[in-house]
């Protein structure tokens, strides 16, 4: 596909660094997939600087990315092994990255199937699916980060290309966070409101339409720790809610 933009580096200086960096990917011969702010640029015509790269592949291919790019010299860092290395080259960076930080979105064979190519610096790479982009974005909602508004625009510029089907089924377990970016979206836009399939609606609004009749969960959950560990942090301290996994301490803390 002709990407409609491309961001612009924070750092200029260090596309030298990235263009190497994706043509190792690319000799290394294992599927990866560029997502963040160069996808988000790609579908929505949207320019922004941005600092680095996100490099999204599988789990199992996960340490052969961090180790190819160790045995070149390059300094790596595991970050959280849950989900997110980084290679270095002073400081400069690129992340790797095969899940989401709260576990809920694993890096796995639709993500390629796809996937769409563009060109980035000059490189061939295939970019994450409007699909899997809106999903990589619904759980981002920190203080110091909110990604709704990507979620919004990738809606509005490339809704004829998002598998609704398969984005209910990434988000079975947690359709009231798709139904909450939905809302969002329809309020925002207005006028777009049918950029949203009926159907999509019809199916969230019953399901609330019949939670609403049942009685509320006798175990007190706190499912906003998969937002923002540290903003809700008191409700599993204090407040008595149960965590929504476990949660370990940072090793240099």
């Amino acid at each position: 596909m002709d990407a409609k933009a491309e961001p612009t580096l924070k750092y200029p200086e260090s596309e030298a660094f990235y263009a190497e960096a994706l043509r190792e990917l690319n000799t290394l011969g294992l599927p990866f997939l560029l997502a963040g702010t160069y996808a988000l640029s790609a579908y929505t015509g949207i320019t922004r600087p941005t600092k680095d790269l996100d490099i999204f592949c599988k789990a199992g291919d996960y340490t052969r990315v961090l180790s190819h790019f160790k045995n070149l010299g390059y300094s790596i860092e595991i970050e959280d092994d849950r989900w997110l290395g980084k290679v270095f080259k002073g400081q400069y960076f690129f992340d790797v990255i095969f899940a989401s930080s709260n576990g809920t979105m694993p890096i796995g064979d639709p993500w390629f199937e796809h996937a769409r190519q563009i060109e980035v610096f000059g490189i061939p790479v295939r970019i994450v699916g409007p699909t899997e982009l809106v999903w990589s974005k619904c759980f981002i909602q920190l203080r110091h980060r909110y990604d709704g508004a990507d979620v919004a625009h990738t809606i509005l510029k490339a809704h004829d290309q998002i598998d609704w089907h398969g984005l209910l089924a990434y988000m079975e377990v947690h359709w009231e966070v798709l139904l909450m970016h939905l809302l969002n979206f329809r309020w925002i836009y207005p006028s777009e409101r049918d950029k949203v399939p009926g159907w999509v609606m019809d199916e969230l609004l019953d399901r609330l339409s019949k939670q609403r009749d049942l009685p509320p969960p006798q175990m007190k959950v706190c499912r906003g720790r998969m937002f923002s560990r540290i903003d809700y942090e008191i409700d599993v301290k204090e407040w008595g809610f149960a965590d929504v996994g476990g949660e370990g301490e940072w090793r240099n803390e």
